[in-house]
């Protein structure tokens, strides 16, 4: 297969006209070279997540003049789908790491100092990854089956969370806990817990279908003590959440359709050298390429990673630019993640269909493209909640 420098994905708008770049092709190609052993043995990107790292891309949101790389949110956005486009777990896994220092790196840009200690860790190297995840709890952040209780100075979290990436290499979980000491006015209290608490376990469970490298292991948190100054938020249960925590969603959303968009943009590329190379008895031993239906395979691939490109470019350039999307903002951050995840699964079946049969062996990079490309669905708000919010949205029902 080729291992050509992949082609630039189309955008319809830009706010820089050349974005700033932190990776490297060369570094790029050595996430590739990993990203097969990885997915086989199961195990963690340590060695990526180290480059990366030394690259600054940890830092990349904050501000230059805080020790950061200064890149936009539409900047950051490009760089993951380039990231996916060779090393998908890798990529999804640091946009557990991104996802929250974006938003602190919009505060300290527009001079907010609340969250100045979160922007050191950074700078400093330190590790951010999600916790939010919870067995049994479908309803994301509106509500948490873990546990908050008041005490002197902050408060003792218990509970279980799971799907938590970055599992081996973490030094703050982000994660959101239920506070009932008001039975008749429950709060839900979002904080950081540093991983040299007390009370903090990993169990190794993650061995799945794809993006196997995440290293997504379950958490356990048993009366692990926060301190008020690692709180980040407080809204009442059910209530959409406020300053810096509501600033996540338009960094997250938009980054799982591009990491995802990477993948499937890989995909298509991988298939399309292996169309130009096979040979087909039917056409003569002509290319594959000549036949009819693989064009239009080809065709179809391509509109349907246009359209999302498209979408989620404009989206993100509008967001950097400070475009006020109005009460159409949810429904677009939701309807970027959907899509982008969506075209991305299309197009890397219809990479299949394109490269045949021998896409389903183990030691051809479809195989684990396609397995890693399903789980884009499952990322919340899934699917079905994704649908749930838009029809409601669009009848009035909210």
């Amino acid at each position: 297969m080729s291992q050509t420098t992949p082609r630039e994905a189309p955008t319809t708008s830009q706010s820089h006209a050349s974005p700033r770049r932190v990776l490297s092709d060369d570094l790029l190609k050595t996430l590739h070279s990993r990203a097969g052993g990885y997915d086989r043995d199961n195990r963690f990107f340590a060695e990526d997540l180290e480059d990366l790292r030394e690259a600054g891309y940890l830092r990349a949101a904050i501000p230059e003049e805080r020790g950061g790389l200064g890149l936009t949110l539409a900047e950051v956005n490009l760089e993951q789908r380039r990231l996916a486009y060779w090393a998908p777990s890798t990529a999804l896994g640091l946009t557990m790491h991104l996802y929250w220092t974006g938003p602190a790196g919009d505060l300290a840009r527009a001079g907010d100092t609340s969250l100045d200690w979160l922007v050191e860790e950074i700078v400093d190297g330190k590790v951010l990854a999600a916790g939010h995840g919870e067995p049994g709890n479908d309803t994301a952040l509106d509500d948490s089956l873990t546990v908050a209780v008041p005490v002197d100075g902050g408060y003792l979290i218990s509970g279980h969370k799971i799907f938590t990436s970055l599992s081996p290499a973490w030094d703050w979980l982000g994660i959101h806990a239920r506070d009932d000491s008001d039975p008749d006015h429950p709060k839900i209290v979002h904080a950081f817990v540093s991983r040299d608490a007390g009370g903090v376990r990993t169990v190794e469970t993650w061995d799945t279908l794809g993006v196997r490298a995440t290293a997504s292991h379950d958490t356990y948190l048993d009366d692990v003590y926060v301190p008020f100054e690692r709180v980040v938020g407080v809204n009442d249960v059910g209530a959409v959440p406020g300053g810096y925590v509501a600033g996540i969603f338009p960094w997250v959303l938009p980054l799982l359709g591009n990491v995802y968009l990477g993948i499937g943009r890989r995909a298509l590329d991988v298939a399309l050298d292996a169309a130009r190379e096979r040979t087909a008895l039917s056409v003569g031993g002509a290319a594959v390429a000549t036949k009819p239906f693989v064009q239009y395979h080809a065709a179809e691939a391509e509109l349907v990673l246009e359209g999302a490109t498209a979408q989620l470019d404009e989206l993100t350039n509008g967001l950097s630019a400070g475009v006020d999307y109005g009460d159409r903002a949810l429904l677009r951050l939701f309807a970027a993640k959907e899509n982008g995840t969506r075209a991305a699964r299309t197009a890397t079946d219809l990479a299949l269909e394109i490269a045949g049969a021998g896409s389903i062996h183990k030691r051809n990079e479809l195989e684990r493209l396609y397995r890693d490309v399903r789980a884009g669905a499952f990322h919340p708000p899934n699917s079905d909640t994704v649908r749930d919010f838009i029809g409601r949205w669009a009848l009035g029902l909210l």
